[in-house]
């Protein structure tokens, strides 16, 4: 994906690709919409098909301030608006909070432990392997993502 679409690539973070995700980032008010057609047209001419009923934007407020935006489109299409979408494992949320996202991690989260509780409460086997089981692989999947979350005041 990198090689075909290298030429319309921006510099980091303003595009970012992963797999057959695509997450386009701009300030202006007619960015997306102009970066939009231009990876739609670079992909449609090497034969591929941008996944129009998969498209969505998410405008970030994260400063508090509601600001009127214009539509993002796409072939003439107007692109849905969501409030928050989820990219990589992380929700991304429009006025940037993090709350949904941590608590989606932490659901995950036990639902991991729920399943290795069933070795780790085992009571046939010895300690030493729980430990290690506990060690490489329950405590990494809980604090996976921990050190990149922002610090809220409350």
């Amino acid at each position: 994906m990198d090689d075909l679409t290298k030429e319309i690539q921006d510099e980091a973070p303003w595009c970012r690709l992963f797999a057959d995700d695509i997450v386009l980032i701009d300030e202006t008010r007619g960015g997306p919409s102009e970066k939009l057609e231009r990876w739609r047209h670079s992909l449609e001419s090497r034969g591929f098909r941008l996944g129009r009923s998969k498209t969505e934007y998410l405008r970030c407020e994260f400063s508090g301030m509601k600001r009127d935006g214009g539509e993002v489109t796409i072939g003439g299409v107007v692109v849905p608006r969501v409030e928050k979408f989820k990219y990589l494992g992380s929700i991304v949320e429009e006025i940037g909070d993090i709350d949904e996202d941590i608590s989606h991690r932490i659901r995950s989260d036990w639902q991991k432990w729920k399943k290795a509780s069933e070795i780790l409460c085992d009571k046939k086997i010895i300690f030493r392997p729980k430990g290690k089981v506990y060690r490489m692989v329950i405590r990494p999947a809980l604090l996976y993502g921990v050190e990149c979350w922002p610090i809220k005041k409350t």
